[in-house]
């Protein structure tokens, strides 16, 4: 961890609102890279994110509020709103992803905000948008990658739809969220201008979602659960191996020609049920077991330098222990030790992407409580004595 910022957002001031995942993940995009983000969280237990993770000790909130300063304040009374209003009327950035109407319903509409701050870059982030018949409606990121499209192509064909082991619905939204703060932050330096980035959850989920929908609209075609295979796109799968699994990707000819002379079988590239993309499209069920075959006499380690040595896109299937432990990860410093305050030293993934010349970094752990950091902003902000701190504090304001 380095106290540096060498980010390319330095001197960018945001402020956070919202809970869980999808606006504190906008935050820690934009707090990697460089920006100042300011969290604020209700007094006394905080975001809920403190409390999530698997095991015993719950680390998670470490990744998605490492780079942020916590501050307390009760957005549900009206001094608690002005403190806000007037923080928010400092910053570039203001993150938020509450049901729509509650930032109006606490006088934080983005035209009030902008009437302080006409600068301002209102990044908002909901389940079904600002608009439209649904947008009132509760929606979490499971329900936007029902209605996006995602969960009822994930999964076996014959069982329900299924779901990634991750909230990838939240962290579809908030990382478009980012991109459109960073498009409105280039808009607004050729303009003066601040507005609206409105993220909805299945938007997101659905603009990801490939040909999905020109299919059915040219050919009627619904795409179904295919469990570990794309239909269609072949070879392309996990394979068994005598000691554990590997993937491979050979869809392309000269891939495939490749795959071929790995598995010593060079006459699989001209058989008519493999030699072309649609042929083994058609032929993937068929293939597949070929390739199952030939991988299960091997052990993934042999697998692997075989499709190192011919070339062929392919990889170990990998858990946590697994990229601990792989030289490329260390090599390029994938996974970092992070010093934080709650756990002591804590491995976690870094900041992505690279960049050459403003590299992003981590450069404070998560906040170890709620308004960790009030003496810090508020006395920034405000002029705040410790004194006039503790007496808001008492009353339940901070």
């Amino acid at each position: 961890m380095n106290s540096e910022n060498t980010g390319a957002l330095t001197g960018l001031r945001v402020v956070e609102l919202g809970q869980l995942l999808a606006g504190p993940f906008c935050g820690q995009l934009l707090g990697d890279m460089g920006a100042d983000v300011t969290k604020i969280e209700p007094p006394g237990q905080g975001d809920p994110m403190r409390l999530w993770g698997q095991g015993e000790e719950k680390v998670q909130w470490e990744v998605i509020a490492r780079n942020k300063r916590s501050v307390t304040c009760n957005l549900r009374i009206p001094e608690g709103q002005e403190i806000a209003r007037k923080l928010i009327a400092t910053a570039d950035v203001l993150i938020e992803n509450f049901k729509p109407g509650t930032l109006e319903k606490w006088g934080m509409s983005p035209a009030q905000l902008h009437a302080d701050n006409p600068r301002l870059i209102i990044a908002r982030m909901s389940g079904y948008g600002q608009s439209g018949p649904y947008s009132d409606r509760a929606g979490f990121g499971g329900i936007g990658e029902a209605m996006g499209g995602w969960r009822y192509i994930v999964g076996e064909p014959d069982r329900p739809p299924a779901r990634m082991g991750i909230s990838i619905g939240d962290t579809l939204c908030a990382t478009y969220g980012c991109m459109g703060v960073l498009a409105a932050l280039h808009h607004r330096d050729k303009t003066g201008e601040g507005q609206v980035v409105d993220t909805a959850l299945y938007e997101a989920v659905l603009q990801v979602m490939e040909g999905l929908v020109p299919e059915y609209d040219r050919n009627g075609f619904i795409r179904e659960r295919s469990g570990s295979i794309l239909p269609g796109i072949a070879p392309s799968n996990v394979y068994r191996c005598k000691d554990g699994h590997f993937m491979i990707g050979a869809n392309n000819d000269a891939i495939f020609a490749r795959l071929a002379q790995a598995m010593a079988q060079p006459e699989l590239a001209d058989d008519p049920r493999y030699a072309t993309h649609l042929a083994r499209g058609h032929s993937q069920i068929e293939l597949d077991d070929r390739i199952n075959a030939w991988t299960a006499t091997l052990t993934v380690d042999e697998v692997d330098a075989l499709m190192i040595a011919h070339s062929i896109p392919a990889g170990r299937v990998y858990r946590a222990p697994d990229m601990l432990e792989d030289p490329h990860f260390k090599a390029r410093e994938a996974i970092v030790e992070v010093d934080t305050i709650r756990h002591g030293r804590l491995k976690m993934q870094n900041a992505f992407p690279k960049f050459s010349g403003t590299p992003s970094s981590i450069r404070r752990p998560a906040p170890a409580i709620p308004g960790q950091d009030n003496a810090e902003v508020y006395g920034e902000a405000f002029g705040w004595s410790l004194e006039d701190m503790a007496e808001r504090a008492g009353r339940g304001v901070i």
